[in-house]
């Protein structure tokens, strides 16, 4: 299964783990949202083609 995480914020050492947790035996890619430039876009076009997304606010 292709999972996406977006992350709004950098992720704290709790997060860090529960992500790899749930990434288990899944392909997954994160999408940071903090930072400089953010490519709207290229979000839209990630998140549909991934089965599952998980926003980590």
């Amino acid at each position: 299964m292709k999972l996406l995480h977006i992350l709004k914020s950098e992720p704290d050492a709790n997060t860090k783990t529960l992500i790899a947790i749930l990434s288990e035996g899944n392909e997954a890619i994160e999408f940071p949202l903090y930072g400089a430039q953010v490519n709207y876009e290229a979000l839209v076009d990630t998140i549909f083609s991934n089965d599952k997304v998980i926003s980590w606010w």
